[in-house]
């Protein structure tokens, strides 16, 4: 069943990226087109020991059958890659997730909406200030309490960076707890929390529909004919 969610991907993947229309799908001057060799099941073994996690069974898939990363959606999917200091994922804010928090349960509720709001409405406003140096003191004291909420380690817990937007917009796999295995927005650099990437149906959004669904488009703009 895991392979079969995968069967032929990897093929429609290098056909689209070989198609005249392939230079003006979003992130493709990011990703080229390439994609990572698969991980061998010992490989993929060793990923989730070091993680002390079993990572969701469409990306798992996704892994053994497809790639270890690279075309996808934006400016591609991150790569996970074998280092000397052990597993990692590459990419423009791959970082941001704690792998030694990935077996705890993504939180189902994220900050109080009234703590935000009131975080919001103290937002230093630079025309009520005589002076521009009073504004950027009061907005590096604003951006750590307001990061000190949004970007507390605990509210990404359980969840990996799989992409990067562009403007510091990206998306993550939610690894364990209630949501796993479903794809959720980042926009916390736009004051807005993470939420759920939902399909066509309002469903919360699994990897694989997330990939296959970037992967259909893509192939309307990088082979027309079709």
């Amino acid at each position: 069943m895991a392979e079969q969610w995968w069967a032929g991907v990897r093929e429609r993947v290098e056909a689209a990226g070989a198609g005249a229309g392939s230079g003006d799908v979003f992130g493709a001057l990011g990703h080229a087109w390439a994609l990572e060799d698969p991980l061998t099941p010992d490989e993929l073994a060793g990923l989730e020991a070091q993680l002390g996690v079993r990572l969701p069974e469409e990306y798992r898939a996704f892994l053994l059958y497809v790639g270890a990363g690279g075309a996808g959606p934006a400016y591609g999917l991150f790569p996970v890659r074998g280092t000397e200091g052990g597993w990692c994922w590459e990419g423009d804010g791959a970082d941001l997730a704690d792998l030694s928090m990935l077996a705890e349960p993504f939180p189902d509720q994220g900050p109080d909406p009234k703590l935000l709001a009131e975080l919001l409405a103290q937002h230093p406003d630079e025309e009520e200030m005589d002076d521009i140096e009073d504004f950027d003191d009061a907005m590096e004291a604003w951006d750590e309490r307001w990061g000190s909420v949004m970007f507390a380690p605990e509210r990404t817990a359980g969840a990996l960076v799989i992409c990067h937007l562009g403007c510091a917009q990206r998306e993550w796999l939610i690894v364990s707890g209630t949501h796993r295995g479903t794809i959720w927005s980042d926009c916390r650099a736009d004051d807005i929390d993470l939420a759920p990437l939902l399909d066509e149906d309002g469903a919360p959004m699994t990897f694989a529909r997330w990939y296959t669904g970037w992967l259909e488009k893509a192939e309307r703009t990088a082979l027309p004919a079709l």
